[in-house]
């Protein structure tokens, strides 16, 4: 299989993601050096996720997030467009569903939350996944969106995308069964836009409140607003 290009091809990226599900978890957390966890965990803390509300973990791969932001109590539901992460995930005790974030099998204002972790940069529209994220979530209720960011302080930027994403690439193709598929998540990296671009295009789909906090020096940021009520 070839690797997805930068213009991201649904049908391309579904099957570079149905490649990699078998391994995906594990390659995750060597390649971010077990951060990915203390991500999740930082998240779930951001998410609030309460028993009693309904969560839409979107892009959710495996559904290991799904599970960290269920221990509240909270009906969460993992969706990903990738059928081989579906079924790598199965033994999880999480409902799953096969959806597309550009046009969402949910009837209108069905969650209070949608969470989208390390996966918004792959969607072919953010925007658009935005906004459509928006109708399926009742009013005041929450979007949290974990994602790759740019360092501000220059010096880490500078040895982050110059040292950290190679080395990075190059484990990713000594781990991987797919290593092409690394080659395109590094470059979707360099390639995604920083902290306050992302929370403007947030804000232009329709979302208000729109903070966020950096993580791991701003390598990882995690960005939180409200759908009007």
């Amino acid at each position: 299989m070839s690797r997805a290009s930068l213009d991201k091809d649904p049908h391309e990226v579904a099957a570079m993601f149905d490649g990699v599900a078998s391994g995906y978890d594990r390659a995750n957390s060597f390649m971010t050096f077990g951060f990915d966890r203390r991500w999740r965990t930082t998240t779930a803390r951001v998410l609030d996720a309460r028993r009693g509300e309904k969560v839409l973990d979107l892009a959710a791969g495996t559904g290991v997030s799904t599970v960290e932001y269920a221990r509240g109590g909270a009906w969460c539901l993992a969706a990903d467009f990738s059928f081989g992460m579906l079924r790598a995930g199965l033994h999880r005790n999480v409902p799953m569903v096969a959806a597309d974030a550009l046009n969402l099998p949910f009837a209108d204002e069905s969650f209070d939350a949608v969470t989208i972790s390390l996966a918004l940069r792959n969607f072919v529209d953010p925007k658009a996944a935005l906004t459509e994220i928006a109708r399926v979530v009742k009013p005041g209720g929450r979007l949290v969106i974990c994602e790759v960011s740019t360092p501000p302080f220059a010096p880490i930027r500078f040895v982050h995308r110059n040292f950290v994403l190679k080395l990075l690439t190059w484990v990713g193709s000594r781990t991987s069964s797919n290593p092409e598929a690394y080659k395109y998540l590094a470059e979707s990296m360099l390639t995604w836009p920083d902290q306050r671009t992302l929370g403007e295009i947030i804000a232009s789909a329709g979302w208000t409140d729109v903070e966020w906090l950096n993580l791991t020096f701003g390598v990882v940021a995690i960005h939180r607003a409200r759908k009007p009520a």
